[in-house]
């Protein structure tokens, strides 16, 4: 059995034909629909996209303290298309992109699925990454916060196997134009828990996924957060910048507003959705997916793992809900609950999207 493309069937087809022809070859396995997004919302032009990237190579060597370690078209798109084509400021995501590498260089070693701390946190569900998008196409990734062992996994590690997942799926030209989702459900996550989130990490995954990684994201929805929560946000607001402080939504327990923004035919059905609970071991099984051995040895050796095979290893029974913690959100589907607009302002989003 050959490879599984993780990309939709729409995607793996050509849909060159008539007056598509002339799109660049950058632009292969994008649907039309896709295409004429990105002229809208992000300025891409076919005509140009190549002058585009060259304008931003370019400009490579007024940043000679930096190494940049891969430059070749397919990659510096991706950094345009997260900065609307806006050249100069694509140019400095994808310098701050490898300095925040340069920068912090053991959270870069062994970046590979196989890495022990990575496979940890990735067989413990950080993060969760739905099979499915949503009506905008957008990738949604979920965090069960109170999931998180400490004994067991460090928060860095849970950002490496964060942005090892990032790499995996910006790799899909779709998501580089629609985007990505975060839901992270804060049920049970305790203030003892809360007290290992100290500014100096917090700022670690701020500057590594706001202001370092080319990924669009049109929201980050926390769910059931307690009060603690609110004051850790609080304290992180300075480091946000505006356009991402306007996409972090708190919900509380109200899912009347989490689906006024994401519709819950998408949503398992922890958030009131229609899909069936998220199986913590999905993402895990995608990644190291063929490789694992029931000597649970990983030798996966790259992040780029779009095509890789679904395995019945140990891996799936070590994911499976028997195995390990609960791998759904640790309240009952239904808790959330139902409220009329201007019951309960608190429950309301603080914050709204451009």
């Amino acid at each position: 059995m050959g490879p599984v493309s993780l990309l939709p069937k729409y995607q793996q087809l050509n849909p060159w034909k008539g007056d598509l022809a002339k799109m660049t070859h950058l632009q292969a396995g994008l649907s039309p629909e896709t295409i004429e997004k990105a002229r809208l919302e992000l300025n891409e032009n076919p005509d140009i996209l190549h002058q585009d990237i060259q304008q931003v190579r370019d400009m490579i060597i007024t940043r000679p303290d930096i190494g940049f370690l891969r430059t070749d078209d397919a990659f510096i798109l991706r950094f345009l298309r997260a900065r609307k084509f806006h050249q100069a400021d694509a140019f400095r995501l994808l310098a701050q992109y490898f300095q925040y590498r340069q920068l912090n260089l053991d959270m870069f070693k062994n970046f590979k699925a196989d890495d022990p701390g990575i496979k940890r946190a990735l067989i413990d569900g950080f993060p969760g990454v739905l099979e499915n998008r949503d009506h905008y196409g957008r990738k949604i990734l979920l965090l069960f916060a109170a999931n998180w062992d400490q004994s067991r996994n460090s928060f860095t590690d849970i950002l490496r196997a964060i942005l090892l997942s990032l790499e995996v799926l910006i790799e899909d030209p779709e998501l580089q134009i629609n985007g990505f989702l975060l839901i992270i459900d804060w049920s049970n996550f305790s203030f003892k828990q809360a007290s290992k989130l100290t500014p100096s990490i917090l700022r670690l995954a701020i500057e590594g996924l706001q202001d370092s990684f080319p990924a669009r994201f049109g929201g980050v929805h926390f769910v059931n957060q307690p009060w603690y929560i609110h004051a850790l946000y609080t304290l992180i607001k300075p480091f946000l910048k505006d356009k991402t402080r306007k996409r972090i939504f708190l919900h509380g327990n109200n899912l009347n507003s989490l689906h006024q923004l994401i519709h819950p035919e998408f949503l398992p059905s922890e958030f009131g959705g229609t899909l069936p609970p998220y199986d913590m071991g999905t993402w895990a099984r995608t990644l190291l997916g063929p490789d694992y051995s029931d000597e649970n040895d990983y030798t996966h050796t790259s992040y780029n793992a779009m095509h890789v095979k679904h395995t019945s290893s140990n891996l799936e029974r070590e994911c499976s809900p028997k195995m390990m913690k609960r791998s759904q959100s640790v309240v009952e589907a239904g808790t959330l609950k139902h409220e009329e607009k201007g019951e309960n302002e608190n429950t309301q989003p603080l914050l709204a999207l451009d």
